[in-house]
């Protein structure tokens, strides 16, 4: 049931909480860290942090529970959080809800439950960990582009045709052509469909931003009909 080196990280204030909930992780089979503030946590967390979850208080001195959430959340942290509060309230667990923590939980926490919110958060940090090694592999693919297949590149998510690409660029279809086929073999990209959705993995095609059609209609990027002569 439980996930091999994996560490929860418990967040709390309450000296004695954090020796009862450690004792009972540890009896789970759980690796444990525990912290006093969250400024502990940011000071001792490293930046590989491995796979995990944050077991965290929502009011402890200094910097809150959800303030660190806030904190983590621009780190760009890949461990879930599960929030735990003596007295919950709606708004508080509407807020950490939605900035994407993986459960509230009210103090004292039955075993089992807590173990079932552990199991989840740790699956959501595999998913998220294979994301983000996914967008580094591309990323280093892209890295790999010159500057004049970058702008070919920009302009092909976005729908436009060769002679288009050509015209902006100074330069003829058929050296555009060629940029085009380096850069569908410098990021490993099988298909134009495949090529619009890594531009959108990585921020060069904003989410929902439509590229024109005129590109779909033919690998080449060329069009059809007149418009593609």
């Amino acid at each position: 049931m439980t996930s091999v080196s994996a560490i929860v990280h418990v967040v709390d204030d309450d000296a004695s909480f954090r020796t009862s909930i450690g004792r009972l992780l540890r009896a789970c089979g759980y690796a444990t860290e525990t912290y006093e503030s969250a400024e502990q946590l940011l000071e001792r967390l490293p930046d590989d942090v491995g796979p995990g979850c944050i077991l965290l208080d929502v009011k402890i001195p200094g910097v809150s529970g959800p303030e660190l959430q806030d904190r983590l959340n621009a780190l760009e942290s890949s461990l879930p959080i599960i929030f735990l509060t003596g007295h919950a309230d709606i708004p508080t667990t509407v807020q950490v809800i939605k900035a994407g923590a993986e459960d509230l939980l009210t103090k004292p926490v039955a075993k089992d439950r807590l173990v079932q919110a552990i199991e989840r958060a740790l699956a959501r940090g595999r998913r998220m960990r294979e994301r983000h090694e996914q967008l580094d592999v591309l990323r280093t693919l892209v890295s790999h582009l010159t500057p004049r297949e970058r702008q070919v590149f920009e302009r092909v998510v976005r729908g436009k045709m060769n002679k288009e690409i050509a015209r902006e660029l100074g330069a003829t279809e058929r050296t555009i052509k060629a940029h085009r086929h380096r850069v569908m073999e410098k990021v490993e990209a099988a298909s134009l469909a495949e090529l619009v959705l890594i531009a959108e993995r990585l921020g060069v095609l904003a989410s929902g931003e439509e590229p024109t059609t005129a590109s779909h209609n033919r690998p080449d990027g060329s069009g059809a009909g007149r418009n593609g002569r």
